[in-house]
């Protein structure tokens, strides 16, 4: 029965780009709204790209449940073995659900500031009690209320102690979700591997990769969109840009976060300085992430390079490292040293740090042979070629100290 099986599912707090609801299913688990011709990508995946793209778990059914006040959760109905966390004995009576119940995302006169707030307090409570140690949010991590989201003057908080951009997604896509179908649709969501769940502090790049990021299947408006979007930022000039992040820093305990926004407007000095930033944990340059980043970069850009008739349209390009350093690579802490543009001082270490390098976001790829009416293009993707080995040159001239 559906209270037996069902699975809530929460907002993926490490989401640090795009627009669409990453959700998380279980620990290891993520889940996102079904698009026929991403799914057509992972089920006919070339054996070489595996290792760069999360593994794809199969299909989930979603529906979407409303209380008596309004309040929106999404359920769904698994068809994998999940552990006992993630799997709700009693759907209604469960503390997360009643927890995700009481928490009102549609729209609603009170301060949405003062309704995260409390939705962190609480998920922290009810989620610690239901499974222990293994917490949707950190308590060891300072929170801080401020939105990602720019102030009347354009600028936009830093530091926190979480990404806001997942909460902000999740929320939108509630109130969609609630205008459009009623609550007995069933949705289908792909469940992906959670590239960041071996990482204590995700530190996270999406980076939107190509020079063209519009479908062959996007209308004239939308297609003119996307180009403005591409002349107009570093997607042109270098064939990137930033799309999110979040980096924690060891001196204040926070994640710096930056959104989508923030990566439109950077000039190519702007996204180097970014990508020198995202390497700074707010004491130091952590220098030995270089190397394993550049080399595994580097294997995709071969692989990439021998995939004939694909083009990567709007996928993303996660760089992904931990934010705990090894006790032999941490420099001594400096409580009073704040991050400032490019003012880390560089730290070696003798030993590699775990890095990641993953592609996403494959709902406007195409292929010879994919599902859809598509054009059949020659030859590898030039334009995220192009980005890929911009992003290198711009790394190894940050590892040579330029």
């Amino acid at each position: 029965s559906e209270s037996r099986t069902a699975v809530l599912l929460e907002p993926f707090v490490h989401q640090v780009g795009g627009h669409m609801s990453m959700m998380k299913y279980d620990e290891h688990t993520i889940c996102k709204p079904l698009v026929l011709q991403e799914l057509s990508f992972y089920e006919s995946l070339p054996l070489a790209m595996r290792q760069f793209t999360p593994q794809y778990k199969g299909i989930v059914s979603v529906h979407l449940k409303k209380d008596s006040l309004g309040n929106l959760t999404l359920l769904a109905s698994p068809s994998l073995q999940t552990e006992s966390c993630g799997r709700l004995d009693n759907a209604i009576g469960d503390s997360s659900v009643t927890l995700w119940h009481k928490c009102k995302w549609a729209a609603s006169t009170g301060s949405e500031h003062t309704r995260v707030k409390w939705s962190h307090m609480q998920l922290t409570k009810t989620f610690k009690d239901s499974c222990p140690g293994k917490m949707l949010l950190r308590t060891d991590l300072q929170y801080r209320t401020d939105s990602l989201l720019e102030d009347a003057n354009r600028n936009q908080p830093e530091r926190n102690s979480y990404n806001p951009w997942g909460l902000h997604c999740h929320r939108q896509h509630l109130n969609r979700m609630s205008s459009k179908h009623n609550e007995n649709k069933l949705h289908q969501f792909l469940l992906l591997e959670n590239v960041v769940s071996k990482y204590n502090y995700p530190c996270i790049l999406d980076l939107k990769m190509g020079t063209r990021q519009h479908g062959d299947d996007a209308s004239e408006e939308k297609k003119a969109r996307h180009i403005k979007k591409c002349e107009q930022s570093t997607s042109a000039s270098l064939g990137v840009r930033i799309c999110g992040m979040q980096v924690y820093q060891a001196d204040t305990g926070h994640f710096l976060c930056k959104d989508k926004y923030y990566g439109r407007k950077l000039s190519p000095e702007g996204f180097r300085q970014t990508l020198r930033q995202f390497l700074c944990n707010g004491n130091h340059l952590r220098t030995d992430l270089l190397e394993p980043i550049i080399l595994r970069l580097k294997a995709l850009l071969s692989v990439i390079r021998k995939q004939s008739s694909y083009r990567f349209y709007s996928s993303s390009l996660l760089i992904i490292y931990d934010g705990q350093e090894h006790k032999e690579n941490t420099a001594p802490l400096d409580n009073h040293l704040h991050f400032q543009k490019t003012n880390c001082t560089a730290s070696n270490g003798t030993n590699h740090s775990r890095v990641d390098v993953r592609m996403i976001d494959f709902a406007h790829t195409t292929f010879k042979g994919s599902k859809g009416n598509h054009t059949t293009y020659d030859g590898p993707d030039h334009g995220y070629i192009f980005g890929l080995e911009n992003l290198i040159k711009i790394l190894q001239n940050i590892s040579e100290g330029k």
